[in-house]
C-alpha cells in the first residue's frame, strides 16, 4: 500500500471517528481528478470555521506530531496546521471557515485510491479553483492536467464565477485571465 495513501487513510479515519468534516485536496486530489504526479504529502480541508480552530488544532497534535516547531501558533496565525503521521508521511491541514470552504468540502464525493483506500477528494472544479488561486507554476500545471484529463466536464462558468470572488478579494484579476487561458488550452506562460 502507497505511504501516502495508508497516511491519508490514517488522518480520515481519525476524523470521522470525530465526525469533523473533511475532504482531500492537493496532490492526491490532482491523482483522482488530473495528471496522476508524484506527490509527497496529504493535504486536507477541515471545516472548523471561526473560533473553533484551537480544538480542532489541540486534538490533531495529540494524535498526530508536529512538523515545524510552532505548528501550533503558525496554524492560529495562517490557518494551516503542519503534521507528519508516525511513519513520517508529511501532512497539512487547511482550517476551511469561509462559506466556499465549507462548499468545497460538502460537494466532495468518495474515491478509490486503492483496496481499502475510499477517501473523500474535493470536486474537480473546486480543484481547479484552488490550483488556480495559489498560481504557483507548479499549480498552473496541476490545472492544465484538469483540464486534458476531464474536459468538457469541468464547469467552466462555476469555476470562473469562484475563481472570480476569490480573485476580486485579493485584487488579483489576472488569475480569471489566466485561468479563461487554461481553461481554453490556450498557453498561459509569457
Amino acid at each position: 500500500m502507497n505511504a501516502i495513501f495508508a497516511a491519508a487513510k490514517e488522518v480520515c479515519d481519525f476524523m470521522k471517528a470525530r465526525h469533523w468534516r473533511f475532504c482531500i485536496i492537493g496532490g492526491l486530489a490532482v491523482q483522482r481528478w488530473g495528471e496522476p504526479r508524484l506527490t509527497q504529502d496529504a493535504d486536507f480541508s477541515l471545516l472548523t470555521g471561526f473560533g473553533g480552530e484551537e480544538m480542532h488544532i489541540e486534538t490533531l497534535l495529540a494524535a498526530f506530531k508536529e512538523r515545524v516547531s510552532g505548528a501550533r501558533q503558525l496554524a492560529l496565525r495562517h490557518r494551516v496546521l503542519l503534521l507528519k503521521t508516525a511513519t513520517g508521511v508529511p501532512v497539512d491541514v487547511s482550517l476551511a471557515g469561509f462559506p466556499y470552504e465549507e462548499e468545497i468540502i460538502d460537494q466532495a464525493t468518495p474515491f478509490e485510491f486503492a483496496k481499502d483506500i475510499v477517501l473523500p477528494t474535493c470536486s474537480a472544479d473546486d480543484l481547479f479553483v484552488m490550483k488556480a488561486f495559489a498560481a504557483r507554476p507548479r499549480d498552473w500545471m496541476d490545472a492544465e492536467g484538469l483540464v486534458a484529463r476531464q474536459g468538457k466536464r469541468l464547469r467552466r462558468t462555476y469555476i470562473l464565477n469562484r475563481l472570480g470572488q476569490l480573485s476580486a478579494a485579493v485584487e488579483r484579476p489576472e488569475l480569471v485571465t489566466v485561468a479563461r487561458l487554461v481553461l481554453e488550452g490556450k498557453p498561459w506562460r509569457k
